[in-house]
């Protein structure tokens, strides 16, 4: 177990050198990337924008401004182009609302994804099979951005039986934390609840005639016991890994569509406008911030693997 730990550290550390470096190496090649004329502003004499581009490294080769990019990450200096704040303390102030966001519709998306896959599965080939395939498709087909745009506007502006966007914190107000984050929840949980009822129906319905399963069946084990101690436990194997990736993106700025749409400032919100502004800083710290999750959740899944299936241990 130590080793596999050890392994892991080291791999999120390459993971993470490798993805700010092709986020650092993208922004420096697209075109219009370069900070010091955005910052000068349009009317600004070439002098200005070399001083700028000198007060900020930009003049230097790209490997010294990315290392000392990455100076400036590590040592909680690293403040944007555009409006010149610090980035970490940016990301610290929307993780609240993106942690809300996530863990909210995270519940959401597991339990009816579950228990969506659980009754496809159960009534295979029955008309309630086939209603569920449908809804999950047409939930797996609706893009975000328009299924929050048409939500918000028939229940939050037109009927006003939801708050129309913003995020109120938990500690200021619980129920109205609840209450503003209802249709957020369920916007970015529809996705996911098609998604992962079909994958499970799958599962369950190749493990249901394995040896193991019938063998379970031949000594008298009642079917509930049967489906949920021999069937699901293994069938949830794929499960665990993609509400792990899945919920780690989410909370690494994953739901920039949702939190857009309400106007949650959330590190989802965050990114979006640094890439409006193309502000390389911002997109660093973003993107580090993701994939720390993306990494840290993917070991989480592999430790988890042995708690549903003993005969998965990491070595």
């Amino acid at each position: 177990m130590g080793a596999f730990v050890v392994r892991r550290v080291l791999g999120m550390v390459l993971v993470l050198v490798a993805v700010s470096f092709i986020v650092f190496l993208i922004f420096v090649v697209i075109p219009g990337g370069d900070p010091a004329q955005r910052i000068a502003g349009r009317t600004a004499t070439q002098q200005n924008i070399e001083n700028i581009r000198h007060k900020l490294a930009l003049d230097k080769p790209f490997y010294v401004q990315y290392v000392r990019l990455m100076k400036s990450t590590f040592n909680n200096s690293l403040v944007s182009y555009t409006n010149q704040q610090n980035v970490r303390s940016e990301i610290v102030q929307g993780i609240p609302a993106t942690f809300s966001l996530a863990i909210g519709a995270g519940i959401i998306w597991l339990s009816f994804g579950v228990l969506v896959g659980v009754i496809s599965a159960v009534t295979a080939g029955r008309l309630s099979d086939r209603v569920i395939t449908v809804l999950a498709l047409i939930g797996i087909s609706m893009p975000v951005f328009w299924l929050g745009i048409v939500l918000r506007y028939v229940l939050a502006e037109k009927h006003s039986l939801f708050p129309d966007g913003e995020y109120v914190p938990l500690t200021a107000n619980p129920l109205q934390w609840f209450y503003h984050l209802l249709l957020p929840w369920f916007t970015l949980a529809v996705l996911f609840i098609g998604f992962y009822g079909r994958v499970l129906r799958g599962n369950v319905l190749d493990t249901i005639n394995d040896d193991y399963v019938r063998t379970a069946r031949a000594k008298g084990i009642s079917p509930r016991r049967v489906l949920v101690k021999h069937v699901l436990r293994n069938s949830l194997i794929p499960i665990v890994t993609l509400f792990g990736l899945d919920f780690a993106a989410v909370l690494g700025g994953g739901a920039i569509l949702t939190e857009k749409v309400y106007d949650l400032h959330g590190v989802g919100w965050y990114a979006a406008l640094a890439v409006d502004q193309l502000d390389l800083p911002p997109l660093i710290g973003v993107t580090l911030f993701g994939a720390l999750f993306i990494v840290v959740f993917s070991t989480l899944v592999d430790l988890f693997y042995a708690v549903l299936d003993p005969r998965i241990r990491p070595t």
